[in-house]
């Protein structure tokens, strides 16, 4: 089974010692977010986890003890770096900030582990299609040596979005190709794999390859280890992932991005922030009188008899 760490809150940046101490214990407890009583446990070791995915705005309070993981898991790291400030994303560090720390965390795990991604695209009238174009330019030349591909998707226009970011300008078609299109070429002379995450459109004319950032075949090559050949299930319409399991909750992101889908609301986050214990086995709280714990279902998706061989990191 494949472990994911930060879809639903960014635990590299916010709960690192929590992170770090249920591997070091070897196991997790993740509660339903539909029925909360329900509490699944998920076995944190090598033979029961086939990788573990890392979802983050900031690696920088866990560098200096990923080699603790990394080093005995196969692992990928997506690293979210946009073009936006603080007006919409408050807690992330700036654009400088946050390459400087993928350039370490690519240094420490190799560049074959570590994915950049530049999504949501956004509109409005500070984030232009010209903004977004001359921007990812600008940091495509700094990350280009040090990434193994890069992801983009478009903002998903929901009803949340639309209270908390009424200023947002709708995308077009147009809008869309014309990004698109930017992108890829300047992808290509950057020798930066590109890719579109959640969409069925298709920019394969820029030379963008469809979504699936995070399949059997780009952890296996990332990591020197080979898996079955299994149909990818995606997370959600028009995603070509495979499925994993999240061992965070929901609305405890302290990032205040406004285009969260994770949050409800940016305060509910820091209200629920304050239930969290670094030792306790759940990311919140503790566990309660009448919760139901079961094993959850860890079936492996390596070829069996096949180890893993770690890649050079030169």
């Amino acid at each position: 089974m494949i472990i994911n760490t930060g879809a639903r809150t960014d635990t590299v940046q916010y709960f690192t010692k929590w992170l770090l101490k249920r591997f070091e214990e070897g196991y997790v407890l993740t509660r339903n977010p539909l029925f909360l009583n329900k509490i699944t446990r998920y076995e944190l070791t090598p033979e029961k986890v086939d990788a573990v995915i890392f979802c983050s705005k900031n690696y920088a309070p866990i560098l200096p003890f990923i080699k603790k993981i990394s080093d005995k898991f196969n692992t990928y790291f997506y690293y979210t770096i946009t073009a936006y400030g603080k007006d919409v994303e408050p807690g992330v560090p700036s654009i400088e900030d946050s390459m400087e720390t993928l350039i370490k965390l690519s240094e420490i795990v190799g560049k074959q582990r570590v994915a950049w991604r530049y999504d949501p695209v956004l509109l409005t009238q500070k984030y232009t299609t010209d903004y977004h174009i001359n921007t990812f330019e600008y940091m495509a030349k700094t990350l280009a040596p040090y990434i193994d591909r890069c992801i983009f998707s478009f903002v998903e226009m929901y009803k949340k979005l639309e209270a908390n970011m009424p200023e947002i300008i709708l995308l077009t078609e147009d809008d869309k190709r014309l990004i698109a299109k930017n992108l890829g070429e300047i992808a290509k002379p950057n020798n930066i794999a590109i890719q579109t995450c959640g969409t069925k459109d298709d920019y394969s004319k820029y030379g963008i390859s469809a979504s699936g950032c995070m399949t059997l075949d780009i952890l296996g090559k990332a990591n020197g280890v080979e898996f079955k050949k299994l149909k990818h299930k995606g997370m959600r319409q028009g995603c070509g992932c495979i499925e994993s399991r999240d061992i965070g909750a929901y609305d405890t992101c302290l990032n205040g991005c406004r285009y969260c889908y994770a949050n409800k609301n940016h305060k509910k986050a820091f209200e629920n922030y304050k239930f969290h214990d670094p030792n306790s086995p759940l990311l919140l709280g503790e566990i309660q009188e009448g919760d139901v714990i079961q094993q959850g279902m860890q079936n492996s998706f390596l070829v069996s008899g096949k180890t893993v061989c770690q890649l050079s990191l030169i």
